[in-house]
C-alpha cells in the first residue's frame, strides 16, 4: 500500500475512533448518570453536564481541524 493511502486511512480511522470515544463518555455521562435529562428542575449537575458536553465538543472540533490541517499539508 502507498504510504499517502495509508496515512490517509490511519487518519480517518483515528478521527473515527475519537468521534466514538467523545460520543460514548457523553452519552454514559448523560444517560447511565441522568445528567441529560431535567427532573423536576434544573440542577447544577445537569448544567456542568451541557457545559461539559459544549466544551468538550469544540476541543474535538479543534483536535479534528488540526490534524486534518497538517494532513492537508503533507498531501500538497
Amino acid at each position: 500500500m502507498e504510504p499517502d493511502v495509508k496515512a490517509f486511512l490511519v487518519l480517518i480511522i483515528q478521527s473515527l475512533s475519537m468521534v466514538l470515544l467523545w460520543m460514548m463518555v457523553n452519552m454514559t455521562a448523560g444517560i447511565y448518570f441522568d445528567l441529560a435529562f431535567f427532573e423536576e428542575k434544573l440542577s447544577f449537575w445537569n448544567i456542568l453536564y451541557y457545559i461539559f458536553l459544549l466544551a468538550s465538543f469544540v476541543m474535538l472540533m479543534l483536535y479534528l481541524r488540526k490534524k486534518w490541517k497538517g494532513f492537508k499539508e503533507i498531501g500538497e
